[in-house]
């Protein structure tokens, strides 16, 4: 463990139930506001730092829950401003205010606020862009064969709807490899690109700049479902080079559930055509013209009214995570899942590991099957005879178990669940 006075040097002030300066190692009740600014590095492994880190949520230690890539915690910080927003409307019938969260997402991705939507999840974003891109029967959209229904459904629902035809990209595979296999799909008719950044399934991080060149090479529309990305890495849209992201706040960003946001590169939204539209998504209209004019932004993807505390709970979310600093939160989400899967190692031809062990093609969630038990009797027993909370993974076959770490877990968690995982196999 490093010297505690590395971490002290990371807090500007911890103020917690009236008490200002010090470190806390235990959980804290009441208002917490937590202000770390600009840190520098942490090291992944200081037990003393993200102790301090692990106090600032009201999560429960039992059961132990290793299941971030289904749902993520608020830290008391964004409970506290959810609830004084929620309280300040409520007493002064303030109408509005969810927009100005646009400023801090685009801050946090790295965009101009007039590319973002605000969104209530992932699949709503993903939506807006499988219905209103220009698509005719017999184009083709390329998706993988480790999809998230909420972006296989609305593929496959314009499919049926408008006789588009889908083609399903086989991972996983080394970085190379998908880029090869994904040349290969695209033919004539292809139009689109839409895959996952992550993969809900074994969390393996596909190239997303990559993907990006090759389908703007090939004149294709390249979407990236980032339902686990922001949070749990550092994002810039520039970086990525996609003309579309879909993501939400409730997973790794750590935000108010009912939250997500919808990146649409300038120089095409004009292409997509607003399907779900209006109060906030025109520029004007008038009934008695019959005439309808859509904002010029991705602003036109929004329609009328939103929760307010909801995104300034959101935006406190961001202030949070940045003031750890995303590269430590990377390290430390990286450092844990390295852990388990080195202790998943130990059990050889045991275990099958499935997130891929290649630089830059995982991040903070492990896919794995064991071969004496099924996946759907692993995580029943987990959860009964160990009260642990994980995830099993039956999405397009790809029948696995799937463990998800988080600033709020630490490496005795990791080895409580090696431990569980090796008594069975």
């Amino acid at each position: 463990m490093s010297d505690p006075k590395f971490s002290r040097r990371n807090f500007v002030a911890l103020v917690s139930a009236g008490t200002i300066g010090g470190l806390i190692a235990t959980p804290v009740h009441g208002e917490a506001k937590n202000h770390f600014a600009h840190p520098d590095p942490v090291s992944p492994d200081d037990e003393h730092f993200w102790s301090v880190v692990r106090s600032q949520f009201s999560l429960k230690y039992e059961p132990l829950f290793l299941n971030n890539g289904t749902v993520g915690p608020s830290p008391r910080v964004v409970q506290d401003a959810l609830r004084k927003e929620t309280e300040e409307i409520d007493r002064s019938a303030r109408y509005g205010g969810w927009e100005d969260a646009r400023i801090r997402i685009a801050r946090f991705v790295h965009c101009a606020s007039t590319e973002i939507s605000l969104t209530h999840n992932v699949t709503e974003g993903i939506n807006v862009i499988a219905c209103g891109l220009p698509l005719r029967r017999g184009d083709e959209v390329i998706l993988t064969n480790h999809e998230h229904a909420g972006n296989a459904v609305p593929w496959l629902a314009r499919a049926r709807r408008d006789g588009i035809v889908v083609k399903v990209l086989e991972l996983p595979g080394t970085h190379a490899d998908i880029l090869n296999r994904l040349n290969d799909l695209i033919g004539k008719r292809t139009r689109v690109i839409a895959v996952p950044h992550i993969t809900c399934t074994i969390g393996q991080v596909l190239p997303g700049n990559e993907i990006s060149r090759l389908g703007h090479d090939k004149g294709l529309w390249v979407m990236l479902d980032l339902a686990h990305t922001p949070g749990m890495m550092p994002v810039d849209v520039k970086n990525l080079e996609c003309d579309f992201f879909a993501t939400c706040g409730h997973k790794w960003m750590m935000g108010p559930k009912g939250t997500g946001f919808l990146y649409v590169k300038e120089e095409v939204q004009q292409i997509v055509e607003p399907y779900w539209t209006g109060a906030l998504a025109d520029a004007g209209w008038d009934l008695r013209q019959g005439t309808l004019e859509y904002r010029k932004d991705a602003h036109r993807f929004d329609f009328g009214t939103q929760n307010a505390a909801l995104y300034v709970g959101l935006s406190a979310s961001m202030d949070f995570l940045d003031g750890i600093g995303m590269e430590n939160v990377a390290s430390r989400d990286q450092a844990l899942a390295l852990h388990l899967r080195r202790e998943l190692e130990s059990l050889g031809d045991k275990a099958e590991i499935l997130t891929p062990s290649e630089k830059g093609g995982y991040g903070s969630v492990l896919g794995f099957r064991l071969k004496n038990m099924a996946y759907d009797k692993l995580q029943q027993m987990l959860l009964e005879k160990h009260k642990i909370v994980t995830r099993m993974v039956p999405e397009n076959g790809v029948n696995c178990n799937r463990i998800s770490t988080h600033i709020y877990n630490n490496h005795d968690e990791v080895a409580r669940v090696a431990e569980a995982i090796k008594a069975v196999a």
